[in-house]
């Protein structure tokens, strides 16, 4: 299977599933597109041949079928049966997410946790249940060393002193158990101080400052409660923060939605004020909300993904480059191959914690009975969701099988399916479409750069 598309004076084409990607001419691409059609040399030759020089097409016919040969065109999935090794492995819980504030101090239009309630009561989680996760993880983690712990809300400075403790907790804890913590913070930047910042550059691998860009879109999705915006209090505490941090490990984090559908504006505002590493999410809303994305909505959006591809290339060029989340394909190695089937591996290898100590699949399902796993006390109490989710991969969604960009999305977002289809193992297609014009300006953006520096007939090996 091979994915051939133009972008910005560029052919591409991607072999799906080795990953490769080879940047070719135009007549390259006009035999590629017949063989992918299943026609014959002969018939190529019979087609092109009032197009292009006969010696022409017969070479390039050559070198396609020699990368066939090698494995980097029409390449044979050798995916599909390692999935279902993966779904028989035992569970090893690798990441947590403690829901360490169920409350905010903001009143976000879009938010999926219902301003912090997540659909239930407001609260805060305490040390003990907080200390109970992290022994879960330490015990359910098997023979893995490394750790992940996200300190999610709501907005978790309101439950500060809890922060740091377990952070304390957690590295007591990591040479007696051979383990290794990496802890991360997503904040409104609010509350956030020096003292704050002094902690999480120590202790913190990566922190998820929350913008949505410029300042009347972020003061309009994300104000106050009495209505008055927060742009102006967090933006200069994130400018300072994000230079301390050498403009590394961390990132802005917007949301976009039918309000601001020139969101690349927005991405580009944060460009404009030093921010190097930037995420701008698209909404994931009921189609009743007012500033849900729509289906008519995706052509826009599209073009706006183009729109912001461009203009990386020459910020790149001129030495003002900055890393979009979106756009970052590791084209040389990428994930492991399980990760490139299954994504994330909620409800598995990473699971939410409640303020009360509730296992979730992850912390888009907090607040839903019907997905409480266990807790952290007895651990997990139902293996049968377990393996439920673990089922869920790209070979599960007849969508994703003739989907090139299916290991790159890993076959989508469990929570997203079930809020939009009423199942964990279903798509989200609006996300669909996004997601491939993603991967489609992703690697348009590689193919520019290495064109840039002289590197004209890119072939990129992806496989692992």
């Amino acid at each position: 299977m091979i994915h051939l598309y133009k972008n910005n004076g560029y052919n591409i084409c991607l072999d799906v599933n080795s990953g490769s990607v080879h940047v070719i001419d135009d007549l390259t691409y006009d035999v590629l597109e017949r063989m992918d059609q299943g026609k014959s040399a002969d018939e190529i030759q019979q087609e092109l041949s009032g197009r292009y020089d006969t010696s022409d097409i017969s070479e390039a016919i050559s070198e396609c079928d020699m990368l066939k040969r090698q494995g980097m065109l029409f390449s044979e999935d050798s995916y599909r049966g390692a999935i279902e090794h993966f779904s028989e492995r035992p569970t090893v819980v690798k990441a947590l997410c403690l829901q360490i504030a169920h409350d905010c101090n903001l009143a976000c239009r879009y938010c999926f946790a219902d301003e912090g309630e997540y659909h239930g009561k407001r609260g805060l989680m305490s040390y003990e249940v907080g200390r109970k996760a992290l022994d879960f993880l330490i015990r359910s983690s098997g023979n893995r060393h490394n750790l992940e712990v996200d300190f999610f809300g709501g907005e978790p400075t309101m439950n500060w002193q809890v922060v740091k403790d377990l952070v304390a907790y957690g590295r007591s804890r990591e040479k007696e158990c051979n383990k290794k913590f990496r802890f991360t913070l997503t904040t409104n930047g609010v509350l956030v101080n020096k003292e704050i910042m002094d902690f999480c550059d120590r202790e913190m691998g990566n922190v998820v400052m929350s913008v949505d860009g410029r300042k009347s879109v972020h003061d309009h999705m994300r104000p106050f409660r009495g209505g008055k915006g927060s742009y102006d209090v967090v933006i200069p505490k994130f400018q300072e923060w994000a230079e301390r941090r050498h403009q590394d490990k961390y990132y802005v984090r917007g949301t976009f939605t039918h309000y601001n559908l020139d969101f690349a504006a927005d991405v580009l505002s944060l460009a404009d004020l030093g921010f190097k590493q930037i995420s701008m999410e698209p909404v994931v809303a009921p189609p009743s909300a007012d500033y849900a994305i729509r289906e008519e909505d995706i052509p826009k959006i599209c073009e706006q993904y183009d729109i912001l591809a461009k203009e990386m290339i020459r910020r790149a060029k001129e030495g003002r480059g900055f890393n979009f989340f979106h756009f970052m394909i590791d084209l040389s190695g990428g994930p492991c191959v399980y990760k490139r089937l299954s994504g994330c591996g909620s409800g598995g290898e990473y699971l939410a914690v409640s303020p009360w100590g509730e296992l979730y699949p992850c912390h888009q399902f907090d607040g839903n009975p019907d997905f409480i796993l266990g807790n952290v006390d007895e651990g997990i109490l139902r293996p049968d969701l377990v393996q439920e989710f673990k089922k869920v991969n790209v070979y599960s969604k007849p969508e994703c099988t003739a989907c090139f960009s299916r290991f790159y999305c890993s076959g989508g977002c469990a929570a997203n399916s079930y809020n939009f289809t009423g199942g964990i193992n279903d798509v989200y297609r609006i996300g669909c479409e996004l997601q491939r014009k993603r991967v489609e300006c992703a690697l348009m953006i590689k193919a520019a750069l290495a064109d840039d520096e002289g590197n004209t007939e890119m072939k990129i090996d992806g496989t692992d």
